[in-house]
């Protein structure tokens, strides 16, 4: 029993007692065990019971020796248990623990989310090396403007950029700078339809479209021939679906090695959807509102009308267009690039050419008549009257009409209540104006765009005279001694009359 009291009595003097070397671990010489251990002053200790090891050890400041007790704690001394590493999770320990890599940033494989959003870059795969970079749209750089073409497109960032390029060899660089070739940017590549990890399939790659792609530079008189000075991308999308179809349109010039050194080129980008119908707000409920965006279909897919629109330059934008806004009529000009070389078989071509830049990448064929319209109600759609001009010239024989100007005449009205009018459109037609365009002597053609809103409101037919008095209630018994008073009212002013009469003819007879 007494012993039992003097072990208490040395643990309960442990734990209350100050210590002068702290728990910790403590490495002995020679690179023995690491130990825990807990330490008072030998004087403190009357005996020891305790049943861990202890130990004297000198104090460091020369004053009495401590007594420690040395804790048994095997965590000190063996490693941890290693965690199961799944393959989900060994990227997360990877980035966790890792330290420097023998890898450059660029080289360290990303991980994509399962679907492109808003910003992402475009990844792009060149199938003969097997290489997975990104889609780029150049800008340019500082207060000279050259061209960067480091800088990724940005997925749904529908923009264009411009910058310039500086030869010091034109004869040398027309024929090696990819940037002046139009093959570099559709061929060899392909556009991924969402981010991929793994292997890449051919189901996830779209190819790259070409619209009528230009032959490749080359010198001929000192004059670089087929030089790339515009290039923009048609980007379809749908959704978490990713990037449906991919097409690239240029517009190449040459350039003469003695007149000039440099070349501004612009780059755009524009991303459209077939389903942008499920997003659009409406322009009104039910009728449209001034300022809305006027609805039409195509093939059932609902979008706003649009217009031609320049550039900085005069140009017509070959993506970028003006919204028709209900109510407001609407002005544009611009200038359409035809090629320098024109014979009479392509007049056709150039008709058909000027007709798809009015009419947008889209033809449009219905119009809505309220804002509020549905996609799928074919009662609140009606179709877009369209009247081309004539394609015969007048005392012109080698001439090609062509059309010059677009009027977009719309028709609206009120209708509903006088004081809550909804405005519908009740009719639209395209009326084009053509002009005798001259092949050898014309390069670029002016082009106008113009929208009208015509009122056509009924208004109802004002009141005439003052409103009778009708006094006839539901269950009024008095109603007929009201009649009766009222028949009274007639006779007696009837009775008024011919007494006034009487009077009259009398004075005149009686003098």
């Amino acid at each position: 029993m007494r012993g039992s009291c003097a072990v208490l009595l040395s643990l309960l003097l442990l734990a209350s007692l100050p210590a002068f070397s702290p728990a910790g671990a403590s490495q002995r010489s020679g690179g023995s065990r690491s130990v825990s251990q807990l330490c008072v002053e030998k004087s403190l200790i009357f005996r020891s019971n305790t049943p861990y090891s202890t130990d004297i050890v000198s104090d460091p400041g020369g004053e009495d020796p401590l007594f420690c007790v040395q804790l048994d704690d095997p965590k000190l001394n063996y490693f941890q248990q290693p965690q199961d590493i799944k393959e989900s999770d060994f990227a997360e320990f990877l980035e966790k623990y890792g330290r420097h890599s023998f890898l450059a940033p660029s080289q360290v494989q990303q991980s994509f989310s399962a679907f492109y959003r808003a910003g992402d870059p475009i990844l792009i795969y060149f199938d003969s090396s097997s290489v997975l970079s990104v889609l780029r749209q150049p800008i340019q750089m500082g207060a000279s403007g050259l061209c960067v073409d480091g800088n990724p497109a940005g997925f749904l960032d529908s923009k264009s950029t411009s910058c310039t390029r500086i030869f010091a060899n034109l004869s040398k660089s027309c024929m090696t700078d990819p940037a002046l070739d139009a093959a570099s940017y559709y061929h060899d590549f392909t556009v991924l339809k969402v981010p991929i990890n793994d292997t890449v399939m051919p189901s996830m790659k779209v190819n790259v479209t070409a619209v009528s792609p230009p032959g490749a530079p080359h010198m001929k008189d000192n004059t670089c021939i087929n030089v790339v000075s515009e290039v923009i991308y048609e980007i379809e999308y749908s959704g978490t679906s990713g990037i449906q179809s991919v097409s690239v349109q240029f517009k190449v010039i040459n350039i003469s090695v003695k007149s000039r050194s440099s070349l501004q080129q612009h780059f755009t980008m524009h991303f459209w959807t077939r389903t942008l119908s499920h997003m659009l707000p409406r322009s009104g409920n039910p009728g449209y509102i001034t300022g809305a965006p006027l609805l039409i279909a195509n093939s059932g897919t609902k979008q706003h009308m649009s217009i031609l629109r320049s550039e900085s330059d005069g140009i017509c934008s070959q993506c970028l267009r003006h919204t028709v806004q209900f109510g407001r009529n609407m002005r544009t000009g611009c200038k359409i690039s035809l090629s320098p070389i024109l014979e009479d078989s392509n007049c056709s071509y150039i008709q058909q050419k000027l007709y798809k830049a009015f009419q947008g990448m889209n033809r449009t064929e219905d119009f809505a008549i309220t804002g509020s319209a549905h996609s799928t109600q074919a009662e609140e759609w009606m179709t877009i009257l369209i009247e081309n001009c004539s394609v015969e010239a007048v005392n012109c024989t080698s001439c090609c009409m062509v059309p010059v100007t677009l009027e977009i005449q719309i028709l609206w009205t009120k209708v509903g209540l006088l004081s809550n009018p909804q405005a519908q459109v009740v009719g639209t037609r395209h009326f084009y104006q053509c002009q005798p365009l001259k092949f050898l002597n014309t390069s670029m053609v002016p082009v106008t765009t113009i929208v009208t809103f015509t009122d056509m409101t009924d208004w109802p037919e004002p009141p005439r005279g003052q409103p009778q008095m009708h006094w006839k209630l539901p269950f009024d018994i008095f109603f007929p001694f009201k009649v009766a008073l009222n028949v009274e009212r007639i006779y007696r002013s009837d009775l008024a009359g011919y007494l006034l009469l009487i009077l009259i003819m009398s004075s005149i007879f009686c003098f």
